[in-house]
């Protein structure tokens, strides 16, 4: 078994347009207090992390209301460039429950529209949006408004397109409109 990391490192990460980037600051340390304690400040949507309904959704669901089995299981890494459209049909006529999409690219409303129609439960991005940086609200809607859960800010670069096991839980925190996740793919 092998299992890689596919998660950016927090306080280096991509950070989206506008967005507050994470810091740390160490409240306590060794040599003056006897032990180590960092406190952090972020975004929820900083680095590798996934979007709750609620992000979009008004009423939608919290990332403490969400199906957890939606995080954990059987994937697909399929490899794209630039916008999808309705290239990603054939992908998605065999593609697990858990899509991740290799390189960089941005979702159309049309292969959004697709993806919501399919049997996908989470699609995982490169960027740090899932939809265009223009115009990422209707993507966004498209997917969230399913139930589909935006997977972002993943580093697939040393991943091989294929199946694996994909473990990417959010954090637990009540009312959250998205969580940071520390995102692995096992190879079995």
């Amino acid at each position: 078994m092998r299992i890689l990391d596919i998660s950016q490192e927090l306080f280096s990460c991509k950070v989206y347009p506008g967005d507050a980037p994470p810091a740390f600051e160490r409240a306590k340390t060794l040599a003056r207090d006897g032990c180590n304690l960092t406190n952090i400040s972020m975004c929820v949507h900083n680095g590798t992390h996934i979007d709750a309904p609620r992000h979009f959704i008004a009423g939608g669901r919290a990332v403490d209301a969400l199906d957890l089995s939606v995080f954990y299981g059987k994937c697909t890494v399929a490899a794209f460039d630039g916008v999808i459209g309705g290239n990603i049909a054939p992908v998605l006529a065999s593609c697990h429950e858990r899509l991740l999409l290799k390189g960089d690219c941005e979702i159309s409303d049309a292969a959004a529209e697709l993806i919501a129609g399919s049997h996908v439960r989470l699609v995982g991005v490169e960027r740090q949006s899932v939809g265009s940086a223009e115009a990422p609200a209707r993507v966004h809607r498209l997917l969230l408004g399913k139930g589909i859960i935006p997977l972002e800010g993943l580093n697939l670069s040393a991943v091989t397109p294929g199946g694996y096991t994909l473990s990417a839980f959010p954090l637990n925190m009540r009312g959250a409109d998205g969580s940071p996740v520390r995102a692995v793919l096992i190879e079995a």
